[in-house]
């Protein structure tokens, strides 16, 4: 008997994420690629590279749901679109029960979301127009620097001290970087500052519930963020296995649930 699979697709305005889930919720196939200027192309992509980790073909997809930012621009789900609140709560509530704060990290906003013990939504919050405290401000950051953006996570581990950055503003920041280099501030203690204005200008968003689940593809890739944000909460916080899927997760759970928009 063919195994009918159910698809959700995040696509946002920095990376496009595709998870592949079965009957039961479990994740069979994902994939995650750069969103680049076809935002068509890049989920097909996505999908197929998805769908040959599942082992399964496109035939067998009963359903599909879209999120994110370029959702309306993907050829294989054309009516069905949920927002990117409504997955994020969705994926991250299908793996912690309970009363939950979602702070997701992304590459160009970050969202906090409170979740009852059902699972619906008490409030949200997202930053300001501003860029910083997301990945595009650790991006910048990292050009800053002159230093790629895969070895900022383990330099700030090796920090003894922090250089806190005290502008909101990534164009100021940056120019508060410079200014730290020419006064011949170690490197690493920068960047364990940078970590951590990230941090503070998401935990000022809002107050937080007693669990505290991190997701997003800058958390996924620098998970000294994760520690970093247990030490100033002063409590460990929950992540999922796969933190940057987390709002692919939830459309694919809406489309197991044949949810109508």
């Amino acid at each position: 008997m063919t195994e009918t699979v159910y698809v959700g697709l995040d696509m946002g305005a920095s990376r496009t994420k595709v998870a592949v889930i079965d009957h039961q919720g479990r994740l069979l196939g994902h994939a995650v690629k750069k969103s680049g200027i076809d935002f068509g192309a890049t989920a097909a992509l996505c999908l197929d590279a998805s769908l040959e980790m599942a082992g399964v073909t496109r035939s067998q997809i009963g359903d599909a749901v879209a999120t994110g930012y370029g959702r309306n621009n993907v050829d294989f789900v054309t009516e069905k679109n949920k927002t990117e609140i409504g997955c994020h709560a969705r994926g991250c509530h299908q793996q912690f029960s309970g009363a939950i704060t979602i702070i997701d990290i992304g590459g160009q906003d970050n969202k906090l979301i409170k979740l009852d013990e059902r699972g619906r939504r008490s409030s949200f919050k997202m930053n300001r127009k501003c860029a910083a405290g997301t990945g595009a401000f650790l991006e910048e950051m990292s050009s800053r620097l002159d230093i790629p953006l895969e070895e900022m996570n383990n330099l700030a581990r090796q920090a003894t001290e922090m250089i806190k950055l005290g502008s909101y503003c990534t164009v100021f920041s940056a120019t508060e970087v410079l200014e730290n280099i020419r006064h011949g501030k170690p490197v690493a203690d920068i960047i364990r500052g940078i970590f951590y204005s990230m941090i503070q200008r998401v935990l000022e968003m809002d107050s937080l519930t007693d669990k505290v689940v991190l997701s997003g593809g800058v958390v996924a890739h620098n998970p000294y963020l994760v520690e970093m944000t247990e030490e100033l909460i002063g409590r460990p916080v929950l992540l999922p296995e796969f933190p940057q899927l987390t709002g692919a997760y939830g459309a694919a759970l809406y489309a197991l649930d044949g949810t109508k928009t």
